[in-house]
C-alpha cells in the first residue's frame, strides 16, 4: 500500500451522449434471460493460487466446481495492478487514469471516485436490482465517497486495505485504528482480521435470503489475501502450505457457502457468478504472499504476473459448463457486459470496456473485442497486449529485492534507512515493501509461446513493435503517458473532498 495520498489528476472530460435511463417498471426478473449477479473479488490472489491453475498444497474444491459448472478464462486482466485503480476499472468500466483513480488510497487520502461517474452498483439499482458489498471499498474514504453514495443499499467493510492499521510491518506507529462499517457507521475499530472471510460471507448469505425473489447485484471484494493474512481457527493450520494456504482455503469456503445459498434458495440457475482477483501477488511477502507461476512478477507491476488474475464465470444453463478459454479481456468489460445483460444503462461517460457477453455465453464465433490491451502503472504506459503479441515499453518496474519475506516482514525487513521509510514514489514504494527497482528496455514477448515473458523478439519482429507502438501512440493522445511527457485529452478528475 501506498502510504502517499492519491490525488485527483486530469481535467473533466466532454460528456459524450446521454443514453436515458430504463424504467424500473422494466426491471422485472426474468428468470432466464436477466440473471442476479454476484461478484467476488480476493485481494493479491495469485494467477497460480487456484488447484485448477497450479496451487501446490492448496486445496480449492469448490471453485473447481465452479470452473467445472462453467468456464475457466485463463487470459483475464486487471486494468492495474493495484488496490484503488484495480477497483476502479471493475466498478466503472474505465481504464482507471481515466478517471483519475491510479494508485492506492489510504487514511490520509482527500480523493475518491468522482460522483458523476457511474458505477455497477448504480447500473444495477436503476434496474429495480437489490445491491450489497460486503469487503474493502477502497474508492474513497470520506463520507461523500462511502458506497452508500455511489448505489449500494448497504454495506459492511473497511475503507482501504488492512495493512494500513497497527499490523503495517513498517509504518504500525503511523497507522490509526482500522474502521470497521456498517453502512455509513463505524461499528468497531481494529476488529479481528481472522474473522473477515467468515463475516462477510454470513453478511452476503443473509442478504441473499432476503433478496431471493430478486434480482439482486452482490459485491463480496474480500480482505484477504492482502496482507497481513489471517485465517479462523477452523482453517489455521489445515492446508499443507502453510498460513497463507489456509487463508486460500477459507475464501474457497466461502465460495462454496455462496454457491450453496444459491442452490438452498433455487435461484442458481437465475444467477450469474463472477469471482477473480483484483491484481497478482504480493511477492515480496514470501510465504505469505501466493504465486503467479509460470507468469512473470507480480502485484504492482504490468508484467503478466501482476495483471492476469484468475478468473472463473458460473451460470447454470447459459455459461458453458467444464470450458476453458484464453481469450483475453479485461476487468474495464463487465459494466458493458452486465448492462448488456440486464437491460441496464451503460454509462454516460466514455468507458473503455467492451461487452464480452459472447465470449461469457459461449456463442459461435465470440472472440475477445479487443484490438489492444493497455496497461498502464499509474499515469506511464507500461506495455500493450494485441492477440500473442504484448509489448513493454522502456520502464523501470520492482521486482523482488533479496530472499522473499517471512513471518508477514517484506524481504529487506531490518535493513530499511530510516528516510526511506517516507519517501515517496516507486523508491518508496520499494523500500517500504522489500523490492528493488530494475529497468526493462524495449521488449516483445509471444505470450502463447512464452507467457513468462523472458525472450525478448522485438528485433525479429519490427512490423509487431511498429502497429503495437502506434496503438499505444493513439492511446497517448487520449490518456498520456508521464514516460512521454504525453497529456491526454480524455481524462476526467477524481473527486476531492477538500
Amino acid at each position: 500500500m501506498n502510504p502517499t495520498p492519491l490525488l485527483p489528476s486530469g481535467a473533466l472530460a466532454a460528456l459524450i451522449g446521454i443514453v436515458p435511463a430504463l424504467s424500473p417498471a422494466c426491471a422485472a426478473q426474468d428468470p432466464i434471460g436477466t440473471p442476479n449477479v454476484v461478484l467476488i473479488v480476493a485481494d493479491d490472489m495469485g494467477y497460480a493460487d487456484l488447484a485448477s491453475q497450479g496451487a501446490r498444497g492448496i486445496r480449492t474444491p469448490h471453485l473447481d466446481r465452479m470452473a467445472a459448472e462453467g468456464t475457466r478464462f485463463t487470459n483475464f486482466y486487471v486494468a492495474q495492478a493495484v488496490c484503488t485503480a484495480s477497483r476502479a476499472a471493475i466498478l466503472s468500466g474505465a481504464y482507471p487514469n481515466r478517471i483519475g483513480l491510479q494508485g492506492a488510497f489510504n487514511h490520509t487520502s482527500r480523493g475518491g471516485v468522482h460522483e458523476d461517474e457511474w458505477l455497477l452498483p448504480e447500473m444495477f439499482k436503476s434496474r429495480g436490482y437489490a445491491t450489497a458489498g460486503m469487503g474493502k471499498w477502497h474508492l474513497g474514504t470520506r463520507p461523500k465517497f462511502n458506497p452508500l453514495r455511489h448505489g449500494f443499499d448497504e454495506w459492511l467493510g473497511i475503507p482501504y486495505s488492512n495493512d494500513n492499521t497497527k499490523y503495517h510491518p513498517v509504518l504500525a506507529a503511523e497507522m490509526p485504528p482500522l474502521p470497521l462499517y456498517d453502512g455509513e457507521a463505524v461499528v468497531e475499530l481494529d476488529p479481528d482480521q481472522s474473522q473477515f472471510t467468515r463475516r462477510f460471507t454470513e453478511r452476503a448469505i443473509r442478504f441473499l435470503e432476503r433478496n431471493a425473489a430478486g434480482p439482486f447485484f452482490l459485491y463480496l471484494p474480500h480482505v484477504m489475501p492482502h496482507v497481513p493474512i489471517f485465517a479462523s481457527d477452523r482453517f489455521r493450520g489445515r492446508s499443507a502450505a502453510g498460513l497463507y494456504g489456509d487463508v486460500i482455503e477459507e475464501l474457497d469456503w466461502s465460495v462454496g457457502e455462496i454457491l450453496a445459498a444459491l442452490d438452498r434458495l433455487g435461484i442458481a440457475q437465475q444467477t450469474l457468478v463472477i469471482f477473480m482477483s483484483d491484481n497478482g501477488p504480493f511477492l515480496s511477502y514470501g510465504e505469505h504472499a501466493g504465486a503467479a507461476t509460470p507468469l512473470r512478477e507480480g502485484k504492482l507491476t504490468a508484467f503478466e504476473g501482476g495483471v492476469r488474475v484468475p478468473c472463473i464465470v458460473r451460470w447454470p444453463g447459459r455459461v458453458p459448463r467444464d470450458r476453458v478459454s484464453a481469450e483475453p479481456f479485461m476487468a474495464i468489460d463487465w459494466m458493458p457486459t452486465l448492462a448488456e445483460l440486464v437491460g441496464g444503462r451503460p454509462p454516460s461517460r466514455k468507458i473503455d470496456g467492451r461487452s464480452v457477453k459472447g465470449l461469457l455465453l459461449g456463442e459461435s464465433g465470440a472472440v475477445t473485442p479487443h484490438d489492444v490491451l493497455f496497461f498502464y502503472s499509474g499515469t506511464e504506459l507500461h506495455a500493450v497486449r494485441s492477440g500473442p503479441w504484448k509489448l513493454h515499453f522502456p520502464h523501470s518496474y520492482l521486482t523482488v529485492a533479496a530472499e522473499p519475506g517471512r513471518n508477514g516482514k517484506p524481504s529487506n525487513w531490518g535493513r530499511l534507512a530510516p528516510q526511506s521509510i517516507t519517501q515517496s514514489g516507486v523508491e518508496g514504494i520499494a523500500s517500504r515493501h522489500g523490492y528493488r527497482v530494475e529497468q526493462l528496455g524495449l521488449s516483445l514477448f509471444n505470450l502463447d509461446q512464452d507467457p513468462g515473458e523472458t525472450r525478448n523478439l522485438a528485433a525479429a519482429n519490427p512490423d509487431v513493435v511498429q502497429r503495437l507502438s502506434a496503438a499505444a501512440d493513439q492511446m497517448r493522445l487520449e490518456l498520456g503517458d508521464k514516460l512521454r511527457d504525453v497529456k491526454g485529452s480524455g481524462l476526467r478528475a477524481a473527486g476531492i473532498d477538500p
